[in-house]
């Protein structure tokens, strides 16, 4: 019977070291290689810094969740952007994920709120509308007085579809526009530089 990866790992490696090869691997990006790079460097590294590492690792793990209003990472009920005084309350730009308002947040051309889908609709993979906070965005547009809705989604057939479904569902209570962009179909925002955009924010139109 031919070894699995697993076990020719812990040939090479002694047991301990290879698990800890492995965990790494199973992080976005990481291959065999730099995977091994870290878990090495790790072991080189003082007791207390690995410790630390450790530390932070179940803090944010147990710690951070979901801002109650816009669903961005919150280490509390609600986030530091939906409590800051100096945001425009009545603009609400709409993400998919929390690592676009990270994207966006660091363009410091955006001043307003966010909300969060947690996601794009996907029929293929079992995706609805209802495994998404788009009812909660439509109580917050139509309860509160919101003059505008960008829609910051990347472009791909998910992102183009979840874009049109939020668009209708929120034309009856604001104006919906919708971020151009300087990307190619498919293209992430969480990869865009800062400069394309505040582009894209400045650029943006009045949804169909």
């Amino acid at each position: 019977m031919q070894a699995t990866h697993v076990e020719r790992s812990i040939k090479i490696y002694t047991r301990p070291l290879a698990r800890l090869i492995e965990q790494f691997q199973h992080l976005p990006g990481i291959g065999p290689k730099t995977a091994q790079r870290l878990a090495l460097h790790i072991l080189k590294r003082p007791e207390e810094e690995v410790k630390a590492l450790a530390m932070a690792l179940m803090e944010a793990k147990t710690q951070v969740g979901y801002c109650s209003v816009c669903f961005h990472l919150s280490a509390d009920p609600v986030c530091e952007i939906c409590r800051a005084p100096n945001r425009e309350n009545s603009v609400i730009c709409v993400v998919a994920d929390s690592k676009d308002v990270i994207a966006l947040e660091k363009t410091r051309e955006y001043r307003g709120k966010y909300h969060v889908l947690g996601g794009l609709i996907s029929p293929m993979d079992g995706i609805g509308p209802d495994q998404l906070h788009i009812q909660s965005l439509v109580r917050r547009v139509s309860q509160q007085n919101i003059e505008e809705v960008i829609i910051a989604i990347s472009p791909s057939v998910e992102g183009e579809t979840t874009t049109l479904y939020v668009g209708q569902l929120l034309k009856p209570f604001t104006k919906v526009t919708r971020i151009a962009f300087g990307l190619p179909m498919g293209g992430d925002l969480e990869y865009a530089d800062e400069v394309t955009l505040a582009r894209a924010l400045e650029g943006r139109r009045e949804l169909d």
